[in-house]
């Protein structure tokens, strides 16, 4: 059976092996990604002496942000180019912004700029793909309505395999869900590694402003105390060799699925009502308001979980969560993919929220001294075209965006890279994803010639670029 981490056999099962298997299934699919990855050996050519930081967070901006209109804009280049934005001084002499990121404006001489990434995927799941994975999807640059299983794994199921170090809880998240265009995109899990190694997926509650794990979540009358009754009497079928003998996998979910429902640091970390109103509006919690003019844009839902995100990733990095996935929206038409209207989206809609979230993280890690073991990645799968069209949006434009670092060791106020005076192409020092993903595990101290393997035991380098060590001190 797909996605079943352990072997069905043929036989009749009896009515100990159904009890066996009854408990604790319906948190199978959740937390046997967390079991393995907590488990994990040290992996050729790393060790934990040579790590930089603890902890990564990656805000993925879902649709593909306008590099032209935020951090790579080009006041000099023609109209239809250029765009309405001006551009803003930063706290880094000599580097300006667009003027819709005033607080991001103020925090840039902690954050590095990559603004040459590029790759060749012109759709949105396998531009995805790529960004998530390093690598391009074995179908290459498929349609997005095209339901493939995953084969590459995700940057944080690497990292759950072969980061060695503490014991941890939940070695990998990923909140508020995972996105998706029509059907999820086949780039948030474990891949070849197996299903072991997807990510802890964390509930958001755009209403409430909350969060939970709906696998962990049990009715008022199954008390902890029942529960450990059950895992007693499953533990004394375990001595029956004839069970044990091909149900141990099983038992080992089972087993991580008692700790994470005890487990307080990670409930604690979930509860952000217990952060004070200032934090939380410093993260940003007001919906943004229309202006006269907008029209049918002024319609555009608001996001305001955005900003608690970004404030429940922090929460995680203290709770000890090495990896942390945030995804900024999940389906078309809800995201960064301003095909239309692209300047109302961007000033109105899109970058208030992301300009006070960002900014608010980055100065929270700095003053409670996380900042330098904790890397931070801000993206989108691509950028959008330098031409603006018809309809006053911005297509798809994978041939040249940029990344934003912060963290982790960085030197601030650094840029890497450039693009072309209308920003088409890169200029200077090319960057693809491969490259980024050998400076996360780099910054991890993982080399990218370090080797996983597929269920066949084929081999592969955990990354095929090199990591970008100009931009760290």
């Amino acid at each position: 059976m797909a996605g079943f981490p352990f072997e069905l056999h043929s036989h009749r099962p009896s009515r100990r092996e159904l009890l066996r298997l009854g408990s604790g299934m319906g948190l199978l699919s959740s937390l046997s990604a967390v079991k393995s990855a907590c488990a994990a050996a040290a992996a050729v050519g790393t060790s934990s002496s040579s790590s930089s930081i603890q902890s990564c967070i990656v805000v993925f901006y879902y649709g593909g942000p306008s590099h032209l209109d935020t951090y790579d804009v080009k006041p000099d280049a023609p109209d239809s180019v250029r765009g309405e934005f001006s551009t803003i001084d930063t706290s880094q002499p000599g580097l300006r912004i667009s003027e819709h990121l005033p607080n991001m404006s103020k925090v840039m001489h902690k954050v590095a700029l990559i603004r040459s990434v590029h790759h060749t995927n012109r759709l949105h799941d396998s531009a995805s793909t790529e960004t998530h994975t390093g690598r391009q999807g074995p179908k290459g640059d498929r349609e997005e309505f095209a339901a493939i299983e995953q084969f590459f794994p995700c940057h944080g199921a690497v990292l759950s395999k072969l980061r060695p170090g503490q014991q941890v809880d939940v070695p990998h998240a990923v909140l508020p869900w995972q996105f998706h265009n029509v059907v999820t995109t086949p780039c948030q899990g474990g891949g070849f590694l197996g299903h072991r190694f997807d990510p802890l997926l964390v509930d958001g509650d755009s209403s409430k402003l909350q969060y939970q794990m709906k696998s962990l979540l049990r009715p008022e009358e199954l008390t902890l105390d029942r529960i450990s009754q059950r895992r007693n009497l499953l533990s004394g079928l375990d001595l029956n060799p004839t069970l044990a003998s091909h149900a141990s996998p099983f038992g080992e979910f089972r087993d991580k699925a008692h700790e994470l429902l005890r487990s307080t640091k990670l409930q604690k970390a979930l509860s952000i009502e217990e952060e004070s109103v200032a934090m939380r509006e410093r993260y940003g919690t007001q919906e943004p308001k229309a202006e006269p003019g907008d029209g049918a844009a002024a319609a555009a839902p608001a996001r305001n979980l955005r900003g608690q995100n970004l404030l429940l990733a922090r929460r995680l990095v203290e709770s000890g969560v090495r990896f942390v996935n945030i995804h900024d929206f999940r389906q078309q038409g809800q995201n960064w993919d301003s095909h239309g209207q692209n300047f109302i989206q961007h000033k109105r809609y899109l970058l208030p929220q992301a300009d006070q979230a960002l900014a608010a993280l980055i100065d929270d890690l700095d003053d409670r001294g996380l900042l330098d073991t904790t890397l931070v990645v801000a993206l989108g799968e691509f950028g959008r075209t330098p031409k603006i069209n018809g309809n006053a949006g911005r297509d798809h434009w994978p041939d040249c965006y940029t990344v934003l670092m912060a963290g982790g060791g960085i030197r601030g106020g650094a840029t890497f890279g450039s693009s072309d005076r209308l920003g088409e192409f890169p200029a200077s020092d090319p960057v693809t994803p491969a490259d980024l993903a050998a400076t996360i595990y780099w910054r991890f101290g993982l080399e990218p010639e370090t080797e996983i393997h597929d269920q066949t035991g084929r081999p592969y380098r955990i990354a095929d670029g090199r990591p970008i060590t100009e931009i760290f001190a």
